[in-house]
């Protein structure tokens, strides 16, 4: 993996965080079936309600190594992208841990034909 200086690995990251989100699901302590669960509800309640932004918080990796919930919540809200969703999708800045910033579509706005 590259070496990136702070201020570019800052770029990357992200500047939106905890603070700057509406809401935030708390994933921290959940395992993979139940955060799954978690965010697939979240976004099925999203579709019928207004646009929002959820910040989306999850236990970093354990001293050693091993899985996080980074990859899998990751795939989930990169579909509910592709599906139209999720307008805005990153990742949270250091200091808020591990997770990401999440804005919600809500529910689509019809036109009166």
């Amino acid at each position: 993996m590259p070496h990136f200086e702070d201020f570019y690995a800052n770029k990357l990251r992200g500047s939106l965080g905890v603070t700057d989100a509406e809401s935030v699901l708390d994933l921290r302590g959940s395992n993979r079936p139940t955060a799954e669960a978690s965010l697939n509800d979240m976004l099925e309640r999203s579709r019928f309600g207004k646009g929002k932004t959820v910040a989306i918080r999850f236990d970093p990796p354990p001293d050693g190594g091993g899985e996080t919930l980074f990859q899998p919540i990751g795939r989930l809200l990169l579909d509910a992208k592709r599906k139209g969703i999720v307008d805005r999708l990153q990742t949270l800045p250091a200091g808020d841990g591990l997770g990401f910033y999440v804005a919600l579509a809500g529910k689509a706005t019809r036109s009166s034909d």
